[in-house]
């Protein structure tokens, strides 16, 4: 009777420890984290934004009724995983791929990007660099015969039903963060801004023509160099993610970042614990999502 108790237990941990190693695995991983649950999504008018895992870059997919807008396309390493990734959901055509400026974490990728996908409209900063990754970038650009447009502050596009505005662009070689291209977006009731690695100086600059946003994705990975209170004070955005790479070696983000947001109760996600972040909306309710995706050179 002993040993059949005995055997009993043994099993009994064998199931705990297998439960056990289970279910970190999926915390770990986090397939899924709904912010609000069974929101009403019109599958004819819909906006899904994917926050790309790519480590310690930038890259965002914004999906419109099947149109497609990329804001920057991570390392270069980075390049063929998102090609594969974004072939696996459908995606044949951007209306509009954005580098917000010439920094190999911002525009690695974009070259796999030109060569595999029709692009209507590429944009990006004035900003020339002997940088093999925007010397790669022309010539993708210059073979695939897609022309390479300068927006100028204020400028407005449209994509389906979202309303994009420009609201800063320069072409200071001496500060190449600081120039780059900051979006806001509009989708009927929601507000969206897109920052790049933009500075505190920069935030300065755009003040009076900030409102307040939804959906903030973070300057600069976190850096202490953006956000300012003054800034988070004016966009008081409801949620905010940060592009990051996991044990980056900048030790980004900043804990003074995390306090800004913290203090005005902004909910925070994170592309280095969460892996890409899905972002979906009627344009009234969003609800966020993450998903592991194989984007991410580390």
């Amino acid at each position: 009777m002993k040993n059949k108790y005995n055997i009993i237990f043994f099993l009994l941990i064998i199931v705990f420890i297998a439960s056990y190693l289970y279910y970190s695995k999926s915390i770990d991983i986090k397939e899924e984290i709904p912010i609000k649950e069974n929101i009403e999504i019109n599958k004819e008018d819909y906006l899904k934004i994917y926050f790309m895992d790519v480590g310690q870059a930038d890259c965002i997919l914004i999906d419109n009724n099947k149109n497609y807008v990329l804001i920057d396309g991570g390392n270069t390493i980075d390049g063929k995983k998102l090609v594969k990734y974004f072939k696996s959901i459908g995606i044949e055509k951007f209306d509009y791929v954005i580098g917000t400026h010439p920094h190999e974490d911002h525009i690695g990728g974009l070259n796999f990007i030109i060569y595999n996908f029709k692009i209507d409209h590429f944009l990006t900063t004035n900003i020339k660099t002997d940088y093999k990754s925007y010397t790669n970038m022309l010539n993708a650009l210059e073979n695939e015969n897609i022309k390479l447009e300068i927006p100028n502050i204020n400028d407005t596009f449209k994509v389906n039903n979202l309303l994009f505005k420009v609201l800063y662009i320069d072409d200071n070689t001496e500060d190449i963060n600081a120039s780059s291209i900051v979006l806001e977006m509009n989708y009927k009731d929601t507000n969206y801004l897109f920052t790049a690695d933009t500075t505190t100086d920069t935030e300065k600059k755009i003040l009076d023509s900030l409102n307040e946003v939804d959906v903030l994705k973070v300057a600069h990975h976190g850096s202490q160099y953006a956000s300012s209170a003054q800034f988070l004070l004016k966009t008081k955005p409801k949620y905010a993610i940060i592009s990051v790479g996991k044990d980056n070696e900048y030790g980004y983000p900043k804990q003074v970042v995390l306090d800004k947001l913290n203090e005005l109760n902004t909910k925070v996600y994170r592309t280095d614990e969460l892996s890409t972040i899905i972002l979906s909306s009627n344009g009234k309710d969003i609800e966020i999502t993450n998903k592991y995706t194989d984007t991410n050179k580390e």
